[in-house]
């Protein structure tokens, strides 16, 4: 917009019999204008609006409180029942004023890019096929703010140790960090407080201090002050998660490192084209190096060994060397679980890369050992399967049986499932629908009411067809000295039962 001075001076100078051309010319303006304010005789134009709409505010409050606070809802019973032309904008506008639109809230502070100053972490969750299955999983991401460099992976679970474990890998990796790293107000590493007056919690401030940097919180509701973290995780959205398709964690996260620290480390960023391993390369010097050791995070459990030699660990039972039983202790790491007695080193083990339970573990290279954990779950899943598959009045009978208070499910399942080794499969389904028919829950119930229905049937055991050849086996004539069995106690219990 043209001030009042300059509009006086092109008329003056048109007073004086200058052209418009020549005025034009010495003023850097065009002609249109020259020869409109020479209309206007040099002063500035009076405009009226002629789409000015009057907004009645009490029809405006009333308004809000029926849709709700909705704006867009608003808009539209303006211009389509009260044919009121109003702009969104505008309307948004006057809310505002009246006090009932969204505040709009401040914007963090601003912080200039200063090579070696700042890094930033955050986690967000995704929902992600692996093979056929859909699991949610956290991501975690940290960024270097000058460089635009960062690290990538996901974890089935995040706590306090596994952020540990991943700024420590991060860290290791790039061998260097910067003096401070922006992160929300997680209880994860925050004690209490929160933006610059948080209170970080001594083990993760002292865990910092091994690498050189401290935490910083930013202040609340405003997560762009670590925009570029939230960029990046934009960026997975955008163009590392679609279009790929992983069988295993594992080999997710593999894809994630060459994607976060091969593709993206070489790509230009944004309008400026900034590669960040150029500029990571600039700012080594800037930032604080590690040093040459550093040891991982770990975190440590005591167990007591059974009188097999297993320790339980996460649902799952490891076996420990020697021949003594006593405490150990357990120091679990990222990936792998060491094993010490009293200070001495016993083993070491690969923790499984993906999610087992009730399994056991033996040292590769050593002999497996004979006896199983004493605390082993034994589970009944696959005997509970094939008896639900023998018939219907089998299934729902098992099905109401597990339902009663105080049943031992798997106890009942393999007491049940071993009735059935014993029985033909037609004998079973009626010792079953006879149970059910009188409620009988108990086993040993169930066992002679099979008992009672081959008396009645008049089953007779057939005869088998013995080879005689068998007196001239080499095993046969070994055995054939031996004491003879005394079949004593078989008989009286079959009189025993003949009598009942």
């Amino acid at each position: 917009m043209i001030d009042q001075g300059k509009r006086m001076a092109v008329f003056q100078l048109h007073l004086k019999g200058r052209g418009q051309r020549e005025i034009s010319r010495l003023l850097e303006i065009s002609r249109n204008t020259v020869s409109t304010i020479i209309a206007n005789e040099g002063k500035l134009p009076t405009v009226i609006r002629k789409d000015a709409t009057f907004l009645d505010e009490e029809e405006l409050r009333k308004l809000y409180v029926e849709c709700e606070g909705r704006i867009q809802r608003i808009h539209e019973i303006l211009t389509e029942r009260d044919q009121v032309s109003v702009g969104y904008s505008t309307l948004s506008r006057k809310l505002r004023e009246l006090g009932l639109g969204k505040i709009k809230k401040p914007r963090c502070e601003r912080v200039p890019d200063v090579p070696g100053e700042e890094m930033q972490h955050d986690t967000t969750i995704y929902f992600v096929k692996l093979g056929s299955k859909k699991v949610k999983l956290v991501a975690s991401l940290l960024y270097f703010r000058y460089s635009k460099i960062r690290y990538l992976k996901f974890y089935r679970n995040f706590d306090r140790f596994r952020m540990k474990c991943f700024i420590h890998e991060a860290l290791s990796y790039f061998g260097y960090a910067a003096a401070t790293c922006i992160i929300d107000n997680t209880n994860l590493a925050r004690l209490r407080g929160s933006g610059k007056t948080a209170i970080i919690i001594p083990e993760m401030e002292r865990f910092s201090l091994k690498y050189r940097f401290r935490f910083i919180c930013h202040a609340l509701n405003h997560p762009n002050r670590k925009a570029g973290n939230e960029r990046g995780f934009y960026t997975v959205e955008t163009n590392f998660l679609p279009g790929r398709r992983f069988e295993t964690l594992e080999e997710m996260n593999l894809s994630a490192f060459k994607w976060a620290t091969d593709r993206m480390f070489h790509r230009a960023v944004g309008k400026t084209g900034l590669v960040p391993a150029k500029t990571f390369e600039y700012e080594q010097s800037l930032l604080n190096k590690l040093p040459p050791y550093l040891e991982a995070p770990y975190r440590d459990h005591h167990r007591v060994t059974d009188q097999y030699g297993y320790a339980a660990f996460a649902g799952n039972y490891y076996w420990i060397p020697g021949k003594k039983r006593n405490n150990v202790t357990l120091l679990e790491y990222d990936r792998s679980l060491k094993i010490f007695l009293k200070r001495q080193f016993l083993v070491e083990y690969k923790l499984p890369k993906e999610i087992v339970k009730n399994q056991s573990f033996a040292p590769e290279g050593n002999p497996k050992p004979t006896h199983r954990p004493n605390n082993r779950k034994r589970p009944t899943e696959q005997e509970e399967k094939k008896l639900r598959a023998l018939s219907l009045e089998v299934d729902l009978w098992l099905t109401k049986l597990l339902q009663e208070k105080g049943v031992s499910r798997h106890r009942l399942i393999r007491d049940v499932y071993r009735l059935y080794l014993k029985l033909a499969p037609s004998l079973f389904t009626q010792t079953i629908q006879r149970a059910a028919a009188y409620r009988i829950t108990d086993v040993n119930t169930i066992e002679r009411i099979a008992e009672l229905l081959v008396r009645q049937s008049g089953y007779v055991m057939p005869e088998v067809d013995v080879d005689q050849e068998f007196r001239s086996r080499a095993t046969y004539l070994e055995g054939r000295c031996s004491d003879k069995v005394n079949l004593l106690d078989y008989d009286k219990l079959m009189d025993k039962n003949e009598n009942e």
